[in-house]
């Protein structure tokens, strides 16, 4: 597996790790629509939340929130959409946005941005 895609998982891992521990039930992980994939799904309660992750190395070209524009909202969107018609889902639903700055081996920075698009 290439470096970057190691890390991508790591960020991941470390979320999903995140949610749980604040009470998030994880329904699903890298769920596929064709060539679009949800990372996280979790319930909050009674809302639905499609979590995007962004893990960097470290923040010296750019913060990892700004890789969601609007092209890759509108393919979460499209996801989302795939996914609950397909799971027939009827709740709240919700877009996270979990960035995850660090390296594998040490303590991650984490920013949890709550109903982010």
């Amino acid at each position: 597996m290439a470096t970057h895609n190691e890390l991508g998982a790591w960020g991941e891992e470390i979320a999903a790790d995140y949610l749980e521990r604040q009470n998030y039930k994880i329904i699903e992980r890298d769920w596929k629509s064709g060539h679009r994939d949800l990372d996280i799904i979790a319930m909050d309660e009674d809302t639905l939340v499609f979590v995007e992750v962004k893990t960097r190395r470290n923040r010296i070209f750019t913060d990892p929130e700004t890789a969601v524009d609007y092209q890759k909202i509108r393919n979460l969107q499209q996801a989302a959409n795939h996914y609950i018609k397909y799971k027939c889902i009827d709740c709240e639903i919700r877009f996270d946005l979990i960035t995850v700055v660090g390296m594998m081996g040490e303590t991650p920075e984490i920013e949890h941005i709550k109903d982010a698009f």
